[in-house]
């Protein structure tokens, strides 16, 4: 059964006070709370606080200490400017006294201008690809391991790498990847929402690909792996409940961190969002 509407769950946060939320984690299997979930969270929180006619276009934001995933989690909303054009907020996570994650996030009227966007790249179509969980069944039995996230055929988002690789002996590969990806479940008919839910897909395979030239997995080397910061662009409304191609590029890697950058398309082209990050890829 999919996660998807436990998702959605998580999502609705409980308002404490008048810019002040309460939320709980999804266990997806990860050790610490999954970035893509914090970011979410902290974009529902502050979305709470600005005007239905404001449109989410950007946010940036830090990890600043791994999350109890048994631990509440209470999000400080804070008022940093209402125009006439444009509402900023920031956003503190804490559990306790500490302090796990900060986003600046901004927001817009609707306004009409210029128009122009990347091409999507002419990749294979989701329906003939195989998803994670079928990807990584039979390195799971031999290994017995549970599939856990994103290789679980009940995670709440689905993935189609376009690109494969043999888990166990992956070799070195060009810093590129392309994912399709979708709801494992149906979409809300809520624009703030979806971005929201993009924004939480947004966080997955992006440091997988600053170790395409590594020859190296995390199941074949020791290591951690920890989102830094994440930033995010939402150019255009998700107007389809449909795959979507995640296209990642890694620049560079050094110091133990890995640089990546991604663009977000619809099915039929559209460029719906841009995506910059930077995480932790230390061997241990």
């Amino acid at each position: 059964m999919s996660q998807f509407k436990e998702l959605l769950n998580i999502l609705d946060l409980e308002q404490l006070e008048e810019n002040k939320f309460r939320g709980f984690s999804l266990d997806i299997g990860s050790p610490q709370v999954y970035g893509g979930q914090a970011i979410a969270q902290s974009l529902q929180a502050s979305g709470r606080t600005v005007p239905s006619d404001r449109m989410l276009h950007s946010m940036h934001s830090y990890f600043l200490s791994p999350g109890n995933m048994e631990k509440e989690i209470i999000f400080d909303v804070d008022v940093i400017k209402n125009g006439r054009t444009f509402n900023n907020r920031r956003v503190l996570a804490k559990q306790g006294d500490r302090n796990i994650f900060l986003l600046a996030a901004s927001y817009q009227i609707f306004e009409d201008g210029f128009s122009h966007h990347a091409a999507m790249p002419n990749v294979a179509q989701p329906e003939s690809l195989s998803s994670f969980p079928e990807i990584f069944a039979k390195f799971a039995a031999e290994n017995k391991i549970t599939p856990r996230g994103i290789y679980s055929e009940d995670s709440s988002i689905q993935f189609k790498p376009v690109e494969h690789f043999n888990i166990s002996n992956p070799g070195i590969r060009t810093p590129k990847s392309h994912v399709w990806f979708k709801a494992n479940g149906e979409l809300p008919d809520d624009q703030a929402l979806r971005k929201i839910i993009m924004s939480y897909a947004s966080d997955f395979n992006l440091l997988m690909t600053s170790l395409f030239p590594h020859n190296v997995t995390l199941f074949t080397t020791p290591m951690r792996i920890a989102s830094l910061d994440h930033a995010m662009w939402f150019h255009r409304d998700i107007i389809e409940d449909d795959w979507m191609l995640y296209t990642v590029d890694s620049p560079n890697a050094s110091g133990a961190r890995g640089f990546c950058s991604g663009k977000i398309f619809s099915r039929n082209g559209v460029l719906l969002a841009s995506t910059v990050q930077e995480g932790l890829i230390r061997k241990m």
